[in-house]
């Protein structure tokens, strides 16, 4: 007979939880500022969405927010210059996370670290208007911190039709080894609940839930006691366990509500912000400060000095590597954390762009032999979408793709719970981004 012993903190059903999370590594390091790079290399792509269209060429002098990538439409966002110098190319460039080559503008530093006039200057924030928020947010190029990269100012933007009486600020950072959100609430709780409260001014919504697991009490002290008079922002402790910072998981927990994998927020009154983001909003409204820099946990056991590291945006990752003394007998670099992270074929050409969170570095990183499904059903109980990830990897290696969309393929958000706790060690993940990108292919051909 099977017991199920209800967790005392909020959390939802499915997930996993890695034994060795790696955060122990940098969660004591305060986060410092590597020297700035040489050479910037600023991708048009960094968001989801339509690239942004380089607005300077080859020889033109650029200062520290000037605008170089102008957003193309309205699911776009402006990319900035995160130095001042000299442009000395604008080409395409190995995209650290498609691995294609992408339009980027390249910069060489001058070393002169100066904002463009009107950046970085203070203004009073307590009576700007909720239009004034969403178009400092759109203007300074702000795109979701937490690894989705979707422009900001979308979000904030629901149809008229779509009332949001609740926004969620993820605090969880439930993704292995990576600690810079941490850190960031630790350091700047202040600015990051201005922040949460902008974007409830926005949205035109006067209550909010900030969700922290509990492995960060800390946190979750700190933010309860900065918040002790502020009743319509709740903060709630949740279970440590992956991913409970995804956007259905996080409302499930929080608010109780539930909605499909395909559906956004939105459907149910709610809106979930990243801590990151929230930080980025504050600074943009209050500042206007684009969008250039952000912080980055650089760690693994690959490194001998794990750091929390502020860094420009298109900075090369070897200078990062450098900064946190990479090691011999590396074999596997990855942007991101375990579970969800994208392997780093050539890091010669690999820069930071938005939605670097993390790189996670390793020695020694197993290598597994894959066998045939055995039918246990751990994959079934381990996803937090209801799926059953052993028979769409069937299908997808079959190629079966009608059988695989009949079997909500398109609901997967590849989280990797399934593969993880595979026995066999089937690669689930990799066979549904396949399928994914071949119907894809199917469909424009149609």
């Amino acid at each position: 007979m099977i017991t199920f012993v209800k967790s005392k903190f909020k959390t939802f059903v499915g997930g996993i939880h890695p034994s060795e999370d790696g955060k122990v590594l940098t969660q004591d390091k305060k986060e410092v500022s590597i020297p700035l790079p040489k050479t910037v290399y600023l991708f048009m792509s960094q968001h989801i969405g339509a690239p942004a269209k380089p607005i300077v060429k080859k020889g033109d002098i650029v200062k520290k927010g000037q605008l170089v990538g102008d957003a193309q439409g309205f699911v776009s966002a402006n990319v900035h210059a995160s130095v001042s110098g000299k442009v000395i190319d604008v080409v395409p460039w190995p995209h650290p996370v498609t691995g294609i080559r992408s339009s980027a503008v390249i910069i060489e530093n001058s070393g002169e670290d100066s904002w463009i006039e009107g950046v970085n200057v203070a203004s009073d924030i307590d009576l700007v208007t909720p239009d004034e928020i969403r178009k400092r947010i759109q203007s300074a190029g702000i795109v979701g911190l937490g690894g989705a990269t979707f422009p900001t100012h979308v979000k904030l933007t629901p149809p008229k039709d779509k009332a949001i009486d609740t926004v969620v600020m993820n605090g969880a950072e439930c993704e292995p080894y990576l600690t810079c959100d941490y850190r960031l609430m630790l350091d700047k709780p202040h600015e990051i609940i201005q922040g949460l409260k902008l974007v409830m001014r926005c949205v035109g919504c006067k209550k909010a839930h900030i969700g922290i697991e509990a492995n960060k009490a800390d946190v979750y002290t700190l933010f309860k006691d900065i918040l002790s008079n502020e009743p319509h922002i709740k903060v709630d402790l949740m279970e440590v366990k992956y991913p409970q910072g995804a956007e259905h998981q996080l409302i499930k927990a929080l608010l109780g509500r539930e909605f499909k994998p395909t559906q956004l927020p939105l459907e149910v009154g709610a809106i979930v912000i990243n801590v990151g983001t929230a930080f980025a909003v504050y600074e943009a409204v209050k500042f206007r400060k684009p969008l250039i820099e952000r912080l980055v946990t650089v760690t693994g056991n690959g490194v001998e000095n794990p750091q929390n590291f502020w860094v420009r945006l298109g900075t090369p990752v070897r200078q990062l590597l450098e900064e946190a003394k990479i090691t011999a007998n590396v074999s596997k670099i990855i942007f991101g954390g375990p579970m969800m992270g994208v392997a780093q074929g050539n890091i010669d050409t690999a820069v930071t762009i938005k939605g670097t969170g993390g790189i996670l570095v390793l020695r020694d990183a197993q290598k597994w032999e894959s066998h045939a499904c055995i039918r246990c059903g751990r994959c079934i109980n381990s996803c937090p979408y209801g799926l059953n990830p052993s028979v769409l990897s069937i299908l997808c290696e079959a190629k079966e793709f009608s059988l695989a969309l009949e079997n909500n393929i398109m609901e997967c958000k590849e989280c990797g719970c399934c593969s993880y706790i595979c026995p066999a060690k089937r690669p689930i993940v990799h066979s549904i981004k396949f399928a994914k990108a071949e119907i894809a292919k199917q469909k424009v051909k149609a």
